[in-house]
């Protein structure tokens, strides 16, 4: 078993490849010794960014089947994918829906004697313990090999509710959070999936209505703190970003002045007074890592409401997929560096944007 510490990501898609990309780049800093990544299928489509995140540092894994096919593209492969897995120090799972899940069982499991911890990403409920940095870092503890990083909404709800609800001794003051999720239909990386108008999800929970709720209810109770939470979501047809209509009803009194001082001191909490998602990411196109907003939300400022004085109402913008690559990180150091790790962390302050 090597000395080195090793970080292996599966999947190359919306979340993994700019997650090696930010690894690649901060790897010194990270204390990090090698970068390596799945890529499931050959495709000529992929060959750029593959030699591209190849040229950052990183080193291609694929599956025994497809050594050849991979080289007659002209990329040739260091290690086989289960190979991969074994020498890793911490394997970060970015693969889609329920693939994550099936990883575990079929590969993950066998090797969780050699390697040290296991994430995954978004809608992999039942992979590990639910995280998002700076929501649950203390329900997190040396047991838990296994971590599931919520979704980017998830994160946005969490950041919300954390801002605005839960003090500094995690004392809980929402009375009734709403949330409607308003979704792109697709990323701008992605062909498929796009829709024609405006489609309305189904309340598949009787008592919290979409899986972004469900997810948000379940992070805070790794905590102890239950949460009177619901959502609902809809898509819309564009590319550009997720957006958030929040009601968060306290058992307090807060002022506007309070509420907008909340989000502008919550580090990882962006501010802006763009009111349009295509401005909102165009800035991260412009100023972001790999073009991503790594914070937690962009909370819009001239829509927040207080209402009768404890009820606050507004939108904010989600960094799709850019929120969860910080936690990934954060989650990994802790695997590598238990008694270090938000030292470490401070290198990626710089990503983090103040106002947008």
């Amino acid at each position: 078993m090597s000395d080195d510490n090793i970080v292996h990501v599966v999947g190359t898609g919306t979340i993994g490849e700019p997650l090696i990309g930010l690894l690649c780049d901060a790897k010194e800093d990270l204390g990090i010794d090698e970068i390596t990544f799945y890529k499931h299928s050959p495709v000529l489509t992929d060959r750029p960014k593959v030699k591209g995140l190849i040229n950052r540092g990183a080193n291609l894994c694929v599956g025994q089947d497809k050594i050849k096919e991979f080289q007659q593209l002209g990329l040739e492969p260091m290690y086989e994918a289960e190979e991969a897995i074994k020498r890793a120090t911490v394997v970060i799972d970015c693969t889609p829906k329920g693939t994550g899940l099936m990883n575990k069982e079929k590969y993950y499991k066998k090797y969780k004697d050699r390697v040290k911890g296991f994430l995954a990403q978004g809608s992999e409920f039942g992979f590990g313990k639910m995280y998002a940095l700076g929501i649950n870092d203390e329900a997190i503890t040396p047991k838990d090999q296994f971590i599931h990083i919520v979704s980017c909404n998830t994160h946005n709800i969490a950041v919300i509710i954390k801002t605005l609800a839960i003090d500094e001794k995690n004392g809980n003051h929402l009375k009734e959070g709403r949330f409607l999720c308003i979704r792109r239909a697709n990323d701008i990386s992605q062909d498929t999936g796009f829709i024609p108008s405006p489609q309305v999800g189904k309340h598949k929970d009787e008592q919290m209505g979409t899986h972004h709720a469900v997810d948000v209810y379940h992070l805070y109770k790794t905590l102890g703190i239950e949460l009177n939470v619901f959502s609902s979501a809809l898509k819309l047809n564009t590319q550009y970003m997720h957006c958030i209509w929040y009601d968060v009803k306290l058992d307090k009194k807060i002022t506007k002045d309070d509420v907008k001082q909340k989000f502008i001191d919550n580090p990882r909490v962006a501010v802006t007074y763009k009111t349009s998602a295509n401005l909102v990411f165009s800035f991260g196109r412009d100023h972001g890592h790999y073009g991503r907003i790594l914070d937690q939300t962009v909370v819009v400022l001239p829509t927040i409401q207080v209402i009768n004085n404890r009820e606050v109402i507004g939108f904010c913008f989600t960094p799709q997929d850019g929120n969860s690559l910080l936690s990934s990180i954060a989650a990994t150091e802790r695997f590598l560096y238990p008694d270090s790790y938000q030292e470490k962390l401070k290198c990626l302050g710089a990503f983090l944007l103040q106002e947008v």
